[in-house]
């Protein structure tokens, strides 16, 4: 599969309403925005039509609305979105990532707990034998 064009901040933000509607209109994406945004019609238009050229949307015409709906799962676009982070600042290492997101931002005790428990679960299946 070719690799997409990555979203911008905006895109992904349309991305995001039409991933939990299921589907929307313009308007309905346009209603959704935070009123802070002062975004108008023809902007949300531009960013929908985008994100089906980068093939994140699909469109189909139901009157005289087109109505989008997501052509790629969210999980893949994170997945993607963050495999390019990580490739472009950290040499491609995930490690660095967490190291840099703990240090700079802290954990609750609550979340070293739920750490704990990822991290013993994937050495207990790293040193499962093989099936």
């Amino acid at each position: 599969m070719p690799k997409r064009a990555a979203l911008s901040k905006a895109e992904m933000e349309v991305a995001h309403i039409v991933w939990e509607r299921g589907d929307a209109t313009v308007r309905q994406v346009l209603e959704a925005l935070p009123t802070r945004r002062k975004i108008d019609y023809k902007t949300v238009q531009t960013y929908l039509r985008r994100l089906e050229s980068k093939g994140y949307l699909t469109s189909k015409r139901d009157g005289r609305s087109l109505v989008y709906s997501a052509s790629v799962r969210p999980r893949q676009v994170i997945r993607e979105t963050v495999s390019d982070f990580v490739g472009r600042l950290f040499g491609g290492e995930s490690l660095p990532l967490v190291e840099h997101l703990i240090r700079e931002d802290g954990l609750t005790g609550e979340e070293i707990r739920k750490l704990r428990e990822l991290l013993d679960e994937l050495e207990a299946s790293n040193n499962a034998p093989p099936r």
